[in-house]
């Protein structure tokens, strides 16, 4: 393995991990919910939820996949449906804060969950895949999924200490009530933007 191939393949999962998307918007949202620690399940189902897509892409599922494009069409309108649930949500949140702290939040079949239904992932899984192990070759597939795992559960755990420091100014309910408005919107655009 080249370490030109593999910085590559690291830039890559880096860009498509740490841009902005529903899943980072949800990192954020939970942490300043409930702290960096509770996050940390959404981050980790989040991860390996696309770790295990991104693994599947590569041992065959783009196949599948190019058969039956009605399978793609599906997740994204589920997706859609899915974050647009989250968004009315997070919109209706009165911004109370006690027992905020001490929360579950997110749970790791969440976290999982939003990567299987978010169109964002099963692109980047597919051009990723396409670019670097097209072959499927296993020992590139593993490589390429090993070194996507670190790079995506930094960069959401980035996205989640970024709402734990947030949370500090969120000491008020009416702050809270605008932020949780704020993401809603943000993670609604994000929903209808992979309409487009």
């Amino acid at each position: 393995m080249s370490w030109s191939l593999s910085l590559s393949m690291a830039a890559f999962a880096l860009a498509a991990s740490l841009s902005p998307g529903p899943v980072n918007l949800m990192a954020l949202t939970a942490a300043t919910q409930h702290g960096f620690r509770a996050s940390l399940r959404h981050v980790t189902g989040a991860t390996v939820g696309f770790t295990l897509l991104l693994v599947l892409i590569g041992l065959g599922l783009h196949e599948l996949l190019a058969r039956w494009p009605g399978i793609l069409h599906g997740v994204r309108w589920a997706g859609v449906a899915f974050l647009l649930y989250m968004a009315y949500r997070l919109a209706l949140d009165d911004g109370r804060l006690e027992g905020s702290a001490s929360g579950e939040g997110p749970s790791l079949l969440m976290g999982a969950t939003m990567q299987w239904l978010n169109p964002k992932a099963w692109l980047a899984s597919m051009a990723g895949m396409g670019a670097y192990a097209a072959g499927g070759d296993l020992g590139l597939v593993a490589w390429f999924a090993a070194l996507y795992f670190v790079i995506c559960y930094l960069s959401i755990g980035c996205w989640a200490y970024l709402g734990a420091f947030l949370k500090r100014f969120l000491d008020r309910p009416a702050r809270v009530r605008r932020f949780n408005r704020g993401m809603a919107v943000l993670l609604a655009a994000s929903a209808l933007y992979l309409l487009v």
